[in-house]
């Protein structure tokens, strides 16, 4: 087969109805299902056929997806605008591995850290003063921590509870200190440079509340950092010695199993924090060994680069049918988006075709009675991503019993529908397309699994659509203008650095701050 491309997608024979394709392959239901570490894989009702597929392989072979996901794991700079390996992949290799960067393994610097954690982490949970956790952070020193926290429910240490404060807006700091002792609290600052506005800011918050408590000399034993900044984090008076670092070859958003999930590893152990780490390296090996036509992350990207530049779809909804997972969609809106919301290529170009798209959802089944009468009988094509167990951790099985139905029922709703033409009101068209993950129990394997499972396939769609997955220069100019804009809110203001809109909307602020 020739080089195929981008281009051609959009000019293939659409597959049938998927009644049809299932209709006329009485097999389609097993061929169509991929299993990867704990997961079991259904992609059979995918808008999808076998020379479709055959197409979509062949782009996978022509865009280099194999070339370029050896280069990441032989520590290649492939981040190219900022000139970085991309290494996360190492925060989760057994000791004794192998992952060069510049030449250097950095596998036991990986693990020297962990033990570090590792450490503190046991000296929290035995000492019975410490009974509140409180995450610092913003972006993927946020969003991976208080989801995998909130995952992790069952397997949490019965005495410690975690909050997470991201926002800079203060209610976000206030309602968590409201609900804090000062003597019983531990805050946990995470931010690589320790200078990131939104983090210091409530951190700095934090620390006067708790001086204001218990005195300047309580800081040091009641802060911790995740940062590589020493002269900072000392300035700040935490204990450098309670410092946690990880390195540039580590994007936020890829950080959750680095030190940036110190709290973690202090609610569930460190035990249980390695069995993530584990959960994550099956699903690596996995994406790194298997053939692309057994490959589970690179299935799951290309579906999403046919409903996107063959089919036209612009949204995908993932649907976790975990009440514990209720912040998955959430994080990974920020691992797909802020990875492939781009549109510049490797080479400085503008890209001619559509890249990331839109990621969103809800846990099922909340879900159901909100957005699903658009996935079901709306105008637009959502293809949907459920994830379900066959257990859940909790003792009312009924209660899982009635969830599981749902989730398989949904499945099966949005694929075949129901005709009704004399009440084309309760007409489903169905043929809309879904992929359903399942695995025995949300364990901290299996979340590592998930997780890895999804940074893989963003990293074939960047691959297939030719750009940075690695970098994220799009939140830099908004940085820029609030650092500009701050002091005018409350000093001189500078009406020829804006336009007539921003400068009303600074002058009504300062009117009625």
């Amino acid at each position: 087969m020739n080089d195929i491309t981008l281009d051609d997608l959009a000019s293939l024979p659409r597959p049938d109805h998927l009644r049809e394709l299932f209709a006329t392959d009485p097999g389609r239901a097993e061929r169509y299902v991929t299993a990867a570490g704990d997961l079991r894989i259904d992609w059979s009702k995918a808008s999808i056929d076998d020379p479709t597929l055959d197409v979509l392989l062949a782009l996978a072979e022509s865009s280099g997806v194999e070339a370029r996901r050896d280069a990441m794991f032989a520590g290649d700079h492939i981040n190219v605008t900022e000139d970085r390996a991309v290494g996360h992949a190492a925060l989760r290799m057994p000791a004794g591995s192998s992952f060069e960067v510049d030449g250097e393994n950095v596998v036991p610097d990986v693990h020297e850290v962990l033990d570090a954690m590792g450490a503190f982490a046991d000296r929290i949970r035995s000492d019975e003063s410490i009974t509140h956790v409180v995450n610092i952070g913003i972006g993927g020193s946020d969003l991976g921590p208080a989801m995998a926290y909130r995952a992790m429910r069952a397997f949490r240490h019965d005495r410690i509870r975690c909050s997470f404060v991201s926002n800079i807006g203060g209610d976000d700091i206030a309602s968590v200190l409201a609900d804090c002792d000062p003597a019983s609290t531990l805050f946990v600052v995470a931010s690589k440079t320790f200078g990131t506005i939104e983090t210091l800011t409530n951190a700095r918050t934090a620390r006067t509340w708790l001086i204001d408590a218990l005195g300047e000399a309580a800081v040091a034993d009641h802060f911790v950092a995740v940062s590589t900044n020493a002269e900072r984090v000392a300035e700040f008076g935490i204990d450098t010695g309670n410092m946690f670092g990880f390195w540039d070859w580590v994007g936020g958003r890829y950080s959750v199993d680095s030190a940036i999930g110190l709290s973690l590893m202090i609610a569930i152990g460190p035990v249980g924090f390695r069995e993530f780490l584990g959960g994550f390296h099956v699903i690596d090996e996995h994406f790194r060994t298997a053939p692309l036509r057994e490959n589970a992350p690179v299935l799951m990207a290309l579906l999403g680069v046919w409903y996107a530049n063959g089919l036209g779809h612009d949204t995908k909804a993932v649907l976790p049918y975990a009440n514990d997972l209720a912040r998955f969609p959430a994080y990974l809106q920020q691992l797909d988006m802020e990875s492939n919301g781009k549109s510049v290529d490797l080479d400085g170009h503008r890209v001619t075709h559509d890249t990331g798209p839109i990621i969103w959802g809800e846990p099922g089944t909340n879900g159901q009675h909100a957005f699903y009468q658009l996935i079901h009988q709306g105008t637009r094509i959502i293809p949907c991503d459920f994830i379900g167990f066959a257990k859940g951790n909790h003792s009312y099985q009924e209660h899982h019993d009635l969830l599981m139905a749902n989730l398989f029922a949904q499945s099966e709703a949005l694929a075949f529908g129901r005709s009704n033409d004399a009440e084309p009101h309760r007409n489903f068209e169905g043929d809309r397309p879904n992929t359903v993950i399942l695995a025995e129990r949300l364990t901290p394997s299996v979340l590592g699994q998930l997780i890895a499972l999804y940074e893989h396939v963003v990293h074939v769609q960047g691959t297939i659509w030719g750009v940075d997955s690695y970098d994220q220069w799009g939140v830099e100019l908004g940085k820029e203008l609030a650092n500009q804009i701050t002091p005018e809110l409350t000093g001189e203001a500078k009406p020829d650095d804006h336009d007539s809109a921003t400068n009303a909307l600074i002058s009504w602020y300062r009117t009625h701050r």
